[in-house]
């Protein structure tokens, strides 16, 4: 595909081309077929524009498990076309639009949806074992010319990376937003300590390209993993949050949203309001997907609600849906009957409402399984959202032409009254609206102006010629940000060259290690289920007894959202003689530095910054830490120095309070023959020697 960056200034250009070369410089580590190998997918970002499913990034497993059995990162821009059936009855999905190496492929982002203008534009996540872009530059993708463009940084102030924050969009007004998130190492460059999320909210103006920092909701808690929708009630339509975790600390600990407290941030005044739903509220619950639609007459708006990671003692997470309907902001559970979820949970997913009468399910990381997700339909799966299918069941297969017309299934009707078509009964909580204005913001219906699009929309006659693309101008304002924004890319080239460098180094690393088969696997995989009749393959090992409240064993498929809970014991860390490059037992490569060349950060467990000390016999030394690309905390077993002589620990506890600082271990620095004093020890051999190096880690 080509890049373009469009209009730009002609004095500008060579800028944008010089950094352009620099990031195309940055090989993409070779993957398998995204489609004749694919297993699972989670942690992506999805849209809907013109009769297609677009999925970006995230996180991909391949089959066979036995060859590729990490986690890779989905390089690829992939999309369904929902008009035309795959073998498995679904919509069939397509892998030539493939991106080049200069736009990020990240997971636990957003695609913001342009419908007026043709475009997606792509904001926030995180990088998986690659170090985040050294600026921000906000990359759309035109659905019409199928090529990305460069929209250059932000020019009303710095941007932060985030990710797993709750993003939607307002195509009406031409208008991203973005609540909430997770800051790291792996979204925000130079990072160091713990994850911290944020409590803010921003707004992108498509028309403008400008960006707007918005306050949050009135508490000021930082929170992250929620859901955001849109519905058009009000004046100018309203955002609707809920879910997701708390960040009150800022040391890694996390608490749960409770979802019966909903948040509304009503566009037009720019004011957040709060209100208490009843009914059978749905368990807390983190990174789950929802999706919206409304009766014809918009006398309800119900937000529907699968699945998700759950907090303690439901750690395995979720497989129910569950209907939110407004204005009575009552929950409603629609799947499965009775208390219990079902057997299949997982989270890390996303829905997509097609029509307002279907909603499709891609993906998602399941705790308790490492089956693929049903291949064939490369693991989408279709909720009918009222029920309108003969049997009334939420899960069928996926229906393109006859299926365009919601109507309010009888599980919402028995709790608000009236028909398919709206005249619901019950338009109120049932102990009154929290604020005067929700009464009055709830009896109104949002109208949109007709939005003129910022450049030419009709169809290319032929998209591989590049003078088709000029008509297609930018307005002035994005043309002046761009412009503006190009002596900014200039100034960072350097810290982007660096950036490819280290990039290239660990991807190159990361292929040899995932191309080793996984010890005690055969790559066997069972068979899938294509009827659409359950979302999930409805077949499970025979000996599997887990619970939500009884979960398995550590998973490959488990990430940090999982493992909040999940403990290991201590793994011995494998490197080939001679080298420092160390191999976890699941699959993670990295180097060990020592402290002195590591970033300072404070200790996602005391909370203290600096490094914790263990003293042996006569010795003191700084023990090592890391966080791997799966997020979770590695810290050095520690050595004991008595008689003259070294010795392992391996079997001592490490203990939360006992960790020092976690590290991101780098892959730059090659240390080929370091002692104990390269590594942060303080007795033994000398500087030429290996013997002494600590090979054994704990992960707590």
């Amino acid at each position: 595909m080509r890049l373009r960056v469009d209009g730009v200034a002609a004095t500008a250009r060579p800028l944008h081309l010089l950094l352009s070369l620099c990031l195309l410089a940055c090989p993409t580590v070779a993957q398998p077929d995204p489609l004749k190998n694919f297993c699972r997918r989670f942690g992506h970002q999805t849209a809907v524009l013109d009769g297609k499913l677009f999925i970006d990034g995230g996180l991909v497993n391949y089959s066979p498990i036995s060859q590729y059995p990490s986690n890779y990162s989905n390089t690829n821009l992939l999309y369904h076309d929902l008009k035309v059936m795959g073998s498995g009855k679904m919509p069939q999905l397509y892998s030539n639009l493939t991106k080049n190496n200069s736009i990020p492929s990240v997971h636990g982002g957003t695609l913001w949806t342009d419908d007026v203008n043709k475009r997606l534009y792509l904001f926030g996540g995180e990088t998986h074992q690659q170090p985040p872009s050294p600026y921000f530059n906000l990359w759309s993708f035109d659905v019409l010319e199928n090529q990305w463009v460069s929209f250059g940084p932000s020019q009303q102030g710095p941007i932060n990376g985030v990710s797993y924050g709750a993003g939607a969009s307002i195509s009406q007004r031409g208008e991203g937003y973005y609540l909430g998130g997770w800051m790291s190492n792996d979204s925000v460059p130079g990072w160091s300590g713990p994850p911290v999320a944020t409590s803010s909210m921003v707004k992108y103006d498509m028309n403008k390209n400008e960006w707007t920092n918005i306050t949050g909701p009135t508490d000021s808690i930082r929170r992250a993993e929620g859901v955001l929708m849109f519905i058009p009630i009000g004046d100018d339509g309203m955002l609707v949050y809920f879910g997701g975790v708390q960040d009150r600390y800022q040391n890694g600990t996390i608490v749960g949203q409770p979802m019966d407290q909903i948040w509304l941030y009503d566009v037009l005044s720019s004011k957040w309001y709060s209100q208490t739903a009843t009914g059978t509220v749905p368990k807390m619950r983190a990174r789950f997907c929802a999706g919206a639609t409304w009766a014809t007459d918009q006398s309800s708006y119900n937000i529907y609600l699968y699945g998700g990671a759950g907090m303690p003692p439901d750690t395995a997470g979720f497989d129910d849906v569950y209907i939110l309907t407004i204005p009575s902001f009552q929950w409603i559970k629609l799947y499965p009957d009775g208390d219990e979820t079902g057997q299949y949970p997982h989270h890390s997913l996303s829905c997509n409402v097609i029509d307002n009468a279907q909603m499709i399910i891609i993906g998602g990381n399941f705790p308790l399984f490492t089956d693929c997700d049903v291949p064939d339909q490369f693991g989408t799966h279709n909720l009918d959202m009222g029920l309108q299918n003969p049997e009334k069941a939420p899960w069928q297969l996926f229906r393109p032409a006859n299926l365009t017309t919601y109507s309010v299934p009888d599980p919402i009707l028995r709790v608000i009254g009236g028909s398919g078509r709206g005249g619901a009964m019950k338009r109120a909580p049932d102990k009154g609206f929290s604020n005067p204005d929700l009464k009055v913001l709830m009896t109104r219906k949002a109208t949109f102006a007709v939005r003129t699009p910022t450049r030419d929309v009709t169809q290319p006659t032929d998209t591989n010629n590049s003078n088709s693309s000029k008509s297609r101008s930018l307005s002035a304002g994005v043309i002046g940000g761009i412009a503006a924004g190009s002596a900014v890319a200039m100034l960072l080239f350097l810290a982007t060259a660096i950036w490819c460098i280290r990039r290239r180094r660990r991807s190159r690393q990361t292929l040899l290690n995932e191309k080793q088969p996984a010890p005690g696997t055969n790559g066997n995989l069972p068979p899938t289920s294509s009827d659409g009749r359950h979302p999930w393959p409805p077949h499970s090992p025979a000996s599997l007894s887990f619970s939500p409240t009884n979960p398995p064993p550590t998973s490959p498929f488990l990430t940090a959202s999982a493992q909040y809970y999940a403990a290991r014991p201590p793994a011995e860390l494998d490197a080939a003689p001679g080298s420092n490059i160390w191999h976890s037992p699941d699959g993670i490569t990295y180097e060990l530095i020592p402290p002195s060349s590591a970033a300072g950060g404070v200790s996602p467990f005391s909370g203290a910054a600096g490094g914790s000390s263990t003293t042996g016999t006569g010795s003191s030394e700084v023990m090592q830490t890391k966080i791997d690309s799966e997020g979770r905390v590695w810290v050095q077993v520690p050595m004991t120095v008595g008689g003259g002589g070294s010795s392992y620990i391996g079997s001592s506890p490490i203990t939360p309070e006992s960790a020092g600082p976690a590290q991101e271990l780098d892959t730059d620095d090659k240390r080929e023959n370091v002692g104990w004093a390269g590594l942060g020890g303080g007795a033994g051999g000398g500087a030429g020697e290996r013997m002494g190096v600590h090979q054994t880690y704990y992960h707590p």
